[in-house]
C-alpha cells in the first residue's frame, strides 16, 4: 500500500510541475491577446457610429429613465428622445443639451474623465481562471482612483475574452470587503459590469450596469442601481469622410 501511495504522490508532483510550467508559458501569450483586444477597442471610433442609449437609475427608490440618441451627422450629436416614459419638454431638451455640452468640454479639457480599459485592467496582475473552445476567462486586480485609496486591495475583476472574434466580451468588478470612498461613506456591496459586442471589426458597448449598497454619514442608506443599454448601431464614418 505504501508503494502505491508513494507512486501516486510522485505522479501528482510531476503533473503539478508540468501544469505550472505550462501555465507560466501560456500566461504571456494570453496577456498579449488581452492587450491586442484592448487595442482593438481603443481603435474603434465610437463617434462615427449612430446609436441609442436607454438609461435607468434607481437611487433609494427614486427611479428615473431616459432614451438618448447619438447621431454623428447632426449639428447637435446628442438628442433626448424620452424621459421617464414620456416625450421631453422644451425645457428638458434645453437642459439636456447644456449638460451634454458641459460634459464634452470637460472631456476635452481632461482626457482622463472617461474610463479606459487599459487603466481598468491591471495587465501585470492578469491570471488565468478558465478556458474552453469559445472563451478565455482571466482575473485581475482593480484600482479605481475615484473610489479612494481605501478600496485598494478590496476590488477584484474578471474578464471574458471571445476567442473567435478576438475581443473582450465582458468585464466584471466587485468588492471583497467594505471600503470607504470618502469621509463618512461606507460601501458594503459593489458590482459593476461592462458587456461589449463585435460588429465588422469594431468593438462597441452593449450594456453597462452598476449596483451599490452602503451608508453615508452613518444614517443615510446607499442603495443605487444604474443600467445603460446601447442599441441600433449604424456606422456613418463613410458619410462623414
Amino acid at each position: 500500500m505504501k508503494k502505491y501511495y508513494l507512486l501516486l504522490l510522485c505522479f501528482g508532483t510531476v503533473f503539478n510541475v508540468i501544469a505550472a510550467e505550462k501555465s507560466s508559458t501560456e500566461l504571456p501569450l494570453l496577456k498579449e491577446k488581452i492587450n491586442s483586444a484592448i487595442l482593438k477597442f481603443e481603435q474603434t471610433k465610437k463617434k462615427l457610429w449612430a446609436y441609442q442609449i436607454s438609461r435607468y437609475e434607481d437611487e433609494e427608490g427614486d427611479i428615473s429613465s431616459s432614451i438618448e440618441q447619438h447621431s454623428p451627422l447632426a449639428n447637435n450629436r446628442w438628442s433626448l428622445k424620452e424621459i421617464n416614459g414620456q416625450l421631453p419638454t422644451k425645457k428638458q431638451v434645453k437642459n439636456f443639451s447644456k449638460k451634454k455640452q458641459e460634459q464634452s468640454d470637460s472631456v476635452q479639457k481632461e482626457q482622463n474623465v472617461k474610463l479606459s480599459l487599459r487603466k481598468l485592467i491591471n495587465h501585470e496582475s492578469l491570471s488565468l481562471v478558465s478556458t474552453d473552445e469559445k472563451y478565455i476567462v482571466m482575473a485581475f486586480n482593480v484600482h479605481l482612483k475615484k473610489l479612494g485609496e481605501d478600496s485598494v486591495g478590496k476590488l477584484q475583476g474578471q474578464l471574458t475574452y471571445h476567442k473567435e472574434n478576438k475581443f473582450i466580451e465582458k468585464i466584471s468588478i466587485w468588492n471583497n470587503a467594505d471600503f470607504s470612498p470618502m469621509f463618512t461613506a461606507n460601501i458594503t456591496d459593489l458590482a459593476i459590469s461592462f458587456t461589449f459586442f463585435h460588429i465588422d471589426g469594431a468593438v462597441l458597448a452593449k450594456q453597462n450596469e452598476m449596483k451599490m449598497k452602503g451608508s453615508f454619514a452613518y444614517f443615510t442608506e446607499i442603495n443605487e442601481t444604474s443600467l445603460d443599454s446601447f442599441s441600433d448601431y449604424l456606422y456613418q464614418g463613410n458619410t462623414i469622410q
